[in-house]
């Protein structure tokens, strides 16, 4: 099945139609910077031009990051706070005139990697994490999500675990690769401690850098790079979409 799957980020806005059968992008990866304020409206209408671009018609998946329950969403994770508590399901429906499923963004990458890439065929407790704007989480046991998880707001370090280990923490605080390795690490370890996986699996941005902070983790776990880079969330949203066609 063709779907076009949407990764909305704090930072950036990707679309792709995704083949998925077998989880590849079958058209031009579009990337637009997510809007200023990111306001219901302006994300909506940021949405609509690039299906416009796309010149698609069909199903569309939508990763959100925010906990997303029946379509509406409950928090406002890098984004606007006028989203809580906003049917956006409904809104993006109704603005791109195609029909929409939105569904958590790091869940959304979550059921990339668990049918595709790393995660396949797995058992036991696999943490994804999406290390971007902020840092997402999805939780699988035997293969099954647990949605809207969102790790990256556990209380860590004296605020928030992203606002200590987030790629953009590492950016703005120009942090090296060893100092904010450490960080992570200690990010990692606190989570093992809570949840004891069998492994992690890191998508986002700061997976293609595997090789620059993994000497500085520890943990008993093995932490692995999610097989889709900065895709699974494109990928996984079409495939919560088709799960809704059913």
């Amino acid at each position: 099945m063709q779907i076009l799957g949407v990764d909305i980020g704090g930072t950036g806005i990707k679309a792709a139609v995704v083949d998925t059968q077998n989880g590849t992008l079958i058209s031009e990866h579009k990337r637009v910077a997510t809007p200023r304020p990111a306001t219901p409206e302006n994300i909506a209408n940021t949405l609509k031009h690039l299906v416009a671009e796309l010149a698609w018609t069909g199903p569309i998946g939508c990763g959100f990051p925010a906990t997303v329950q029946h379509g509406i969403a409950y928090s406002a994770s890098n984004i606007d706070p006028s989203w809580i508590n906003t049917d956006a399901q409904t809104l993006f429906t109704e603005t791109t005139g195609q029909p929409c499923f939105v569904v958590n963004d790091a869940d959304a990458a979550g059921m990339a990697e668990m049918r595709f890439g790393t995660g396949q065929n797995q058992q036991g407790v696999t943490i994804l994490l999406t290390i971007g704007t902020g840092i997402g989480s999805a939780v699988f046991v035997n293969g099954e999500l647990h949605p809207n998880t969102e790790l990256g707001h556990l209380k860590f370090a004296g605020d928030i675990a992203e606002r200590y280990c987030a790629e953009s923490t590492r950016i703005t605080q120009r942090l090296d690769w060893a100092t904010w390795g450490h960080r992570f690490n200690d990010y990692l370890n606190h989570l093992e401690f809570i949840f004891n996986p069998d492994r992690f699996i890191i998508g986002g941005g700061v997976a293609e850098q595997m090789a620059q902070f993994a000497p500085f983790l520890t943990t008993k776990a093995p932490v692995l790079a999610a097989k889709s880079l900065n895709q699974a969330g494109i990928i996984g949203a079409a495939l919560f979409a088709e799960s809704k066609q059913r």
